[in-house]
Order: C-alpha cells, then sequence, then structure tokens
C-alpha cells in the first residue's frame, strides 16, 4: 500500500540588521521555523558559519530528525515483537565534512540506550534496531549511513 504526505514549513530570515546582505559580516543568520499550529524554533546557521549558538541550525535539525526517526520507528517495531520499552535515550554523532563552500555529512551514528522490562526481551529488542533502521523515513531519504550502536538494559 502507498500513500504520499505532504508538509509545510514556512522559514522567515529576521537578520536583517538594516544593510540588508550588503556584505558577508552585515547580516544576522537567524531564521525563525514555522510550522501551523506548533510552536516556532529560532534557527540560526552553525557558530562556524557566522551563527548564533544558542539556536538550532540545519545539522542539528538534520541529526534530531534522524534521532527521534528512529526512535519512533524502534519504538513501533518493539511493539510488533512484544517488547515492552520502559525507557529510551539516545546521544547521536555525526560527522560533517566541508569542502571549500559546500560540505556533506559523512556519517550519523545514533547510540540509543534502551531499557526493557523483562531479560527475556533483550534480544528482540537489540533486533528491532534493524526494523527500525529500515522503517526510517529520514534516514531512506538522506545520502550517507546512519548507523545504530544500540545499548539494552533490564529495567530494576
Amino acid at each position: 500500500m502507498s500513500s504520499e504526505h505532504s508538509y509545510r514549513v514556512r522559514a522567515e530570515w529576521t537578520g536583517d540588521r538594516g544593510t540588508g546582505t550588503s556584505g558577508y559580516r552585515d547580516y544576522d543568520r537567524s531564521v525563525t521555523l514555522r510550522v501551523e499550529g506548533k510552536p516556532d524554533v529560532l534557527a540560526s546557521a552553525d557558530k562556524p558559519f557566522r551563527g548564533d549558538p544558542q539556536k538550532w541550525d540545519p545539522e542539528d535539525l538534520l541529526v534530531a530528525a534522524l534521532v527521534e526517526c528512529h526512535l519512533l520507528s524502534y519504538l513501533h517495531a518493539c511493539v510488533q515483537v512484544g517488547v515492552v520499552v520502559t525507557a529510551y535515550e539516545d546521544d547521536a554523532t555525526a560527522t560533517m565534512v566541508v569542502e571549500g563552500m559546500g560540505g556533506r555529512f559523512t556519517e550519523v551514528v545514533l547510540h540509543p540506550v534502551v531499557t526493557v522490562a523483562d531479560a527475556s526481551m533483550v534480544a528482540a529488542a537489540r533486533e528491532a534496531h534493524t526494523n527500525a533502521h529500515d522503517w526510517c523515513f529520514i534516514a531512506n531519504s538522506v545520502n550517507f549511513p546512519v548507523r545504530h550502536e544500540p545499548i539494552i538494559r533490564v529495567a530494576a
């Protein structure tokens, strides 16, 4: 079964300091991202690119999308095989290479730490990461490897 979904995000540059883009150092990289009915996201460029380090940047948002997509796909995969997850956290890492004026991600590694309800669920919980990776819309849309190195714990 196939279906198509559409998404709409509005981006508004809020960094005009009065002279627009008259020079590379003359404007702020501040952007407000909006999706109807959701809180605004205050964004900027990454600090090395003259951005505001207090705000989300496109690179953060891409890694966050991969983390959340895997997490949600993983929870679904666990339900499918009877694994009860009681906690999940991830401390993902990413590598980006800048070449001249462009750049690209070369890899994202997810480091999920999953807690399951019972020791009998550990093997299935580990295997569910494979299905989650296969089902993740975002991981299936990027042109670099997205790996996962899970740790499975059993609830006390």
